[in-house]
């Protein structure tokens, strides 16, 4: 190859010298600027000069980069959008305590009119009373009816739709087919140990089909009974479009988070569903705040509906501490996060940041610093994220390092504290991050470095 590639190349001249060739090119430097050479006079052996000078008329100088000083990068080029909240709103020392407000009494599961295997199930479950959204919901979803819920985050909301939907599946598998969308690979994972949980020796058969798993493992779940779907919209829609999945004869609809859903991008994918669910009879619709904007989108995909709400549609964080930190760098600041971590208060902790890269690099530096830590974003494969969040659950990792992926829907119990290590870009991303702490009425910790 090599003799070949030299026959291409013009001769040199045996006798020429290196100081001869160099007193060449410094004559050659001495014509005229106003005198070219023409395409003519370009000898064959100038080849690598005139390539070379070709290369360099072409490229930018490197002194004229444009100045983007001011402008916020886009994600894709690793940077991320620029916060406008204003830290002083992220601050609350105070619980608020409403006094003069009588506690809501529920009724106990027994109370209801459940099969009594799936009782057995419920109270080896360790669950006595009903929570209000679960019993204010549970008449309307046992009898069929299509249900609007308003609730926080940690009321219940899933066991609100699965026991209904499991007590119903026992008496008639044929006709209460269901389909449970939610907007995170998480959450689906979290409804489905629940069902499975409820069902368990009943005979009723559920699969989970999110991003992130294997397509053929997926394919082969349904070739098998399910009695009940659980997914997210996107993996749904690539069973449907692979005429894998029919939906033909599932009649209940539940959409979990419905306000994430619309906040992720999914309306077109979840209408796209409803569409193939031609015999569908009830559908529940479950959501932890309600947006005036959104009605509209609600009343296209529900008709005649029940409203339940026991929120006023707001995410309440007015049992939350809320502090902010000040630091001049990024040294000071992990300083005082490993300051903060060595306390014996701090448990459990969320750390949030906003890009997949902060997250990678905050973790391997907590790492070196001997502190039990993982982390979970967009990069890392679906089996990674659920073994760190089962390690955090199961407190064998004391902080878990996460992009908002883990803001919303996952339900982790007992998180002592929330950090954000990076000021969220919005409002409502910081009220979905502090969300994850201070869940069912306890009491919540959340930082903001600035």
């Amino acid at each position: 190859m090599r003799g070949k590639n030299k026959k291409s190349y013009p001769p040199r001249g045996k006798n020429r010298s290196r100081k001869d060739s160099n007193s060449k090119s410094s004559n050659g430097s001495e014509r005229s600027p106003s005198r070219r050479k023409s395409s003519g006079d370009v000898k064959k052996g100038d080849w690598r000069e005139n390539r070379k000078r070709k290369e360099t008329s072409q490229r930018p100088e490197r002194n004229k980069r444009p100045n983007n000083r001011g402008r916020v990068r886009g994600r894709s080029s690793g940077g991320f959008k620029k916060s406008d909240l204003d830290p002083s709103t992220l601050v609350n020392k105070t619980i608020k305590v409403k006094e003069g407000v009588k506690e809501i009494e529920t009724r106990t599961f027994l109370e209801l009119d459940i099969h009594p295997r799936l009782q057995e199930k419920i109270k080896r479950k360790g669950y006595e009373f009903t929570t209000e959204i679960q019993d204010k919901t549970f008449e309307f979803l046992s009898s069929g009816k299509s249900v609007i819920g308003i609730a926080n985050t940690g009321t219940g909301k899933t066991g609100a739709f699965l026991i209904p939907i499991v007590n119903r599946l026992i008496v008639n598998k044929n006709n209460n087919k269901s389909l449970v969308l939610v907007p995170t690979r998480e959450l689906a994972q979290q409804v489905e140990q629940e069902f499975k949980s409820l069902s368990k020796g009943l005979k009723i058969y559920s699969s989970c089909f999110i991003g992130g798993t294997s397509i053929n493992k997926d394919l082969d779940k349904l070739r098998r009974i399910n009695h009940i779907i659980i997914g997210t919209p996107g993996r749904i829609n690539d069973m449907i479009n692979r005429r894998a999945l029919k939906l033909n004869d599932f009649s209940n609809l539940v959409l979990d988070e419905f306000d994430t859903m619309l906040d992720m991008g999914f309306l077109h994918e979840v209408q796209k569903i409803i569409g193939q669910m031609h015999k569908r009879r009830q559908t529940i619709l479950f959501s932890a705040t309600e947006n005036v904007k959104q009605q509209g989108i609600i009343n296209s995909i529900v008709n005649g509906y029940e409203r339940v709400r026991v929120s006023y549609g707001q995410a309440n964080t007015d049992n939350i501490y809320q502090e902010v930190i000040k630091t001049k760098g990024d040294d000071e600041k992990i300083e005082i996060l490993v300051d903060l971590l060595g306390k014996k208060a701090f448990k459990k902790v969320l750390i949030f940041s906003e890009t997949k890269r902060q997250v990678s690099k905050l973790c391997r530096q907590l790492k070196k610093l001997k502190i039990k830590v993982d982390e979970i974003h967009g990069d890392k494969s679906q089996q990674y994220r659920s073994k760190a969040i089962q390690k955090f659950k199961s407190e064998n990792i004391q902080v878990l390092v996460a992009t908002d992926v883990a803001s919303r829907g996952i339900d982790i119990d007992n998180i002592t504290h929330v950090i954000n290590y990076r000021v969220p870009s919005s409002k409502e991303s910081y009220i979905h991050r502090i969300g994850r702490t201070g869940r069912a009425g306890k009491v919540g910790y959340a930082i903001t470095f600035v």
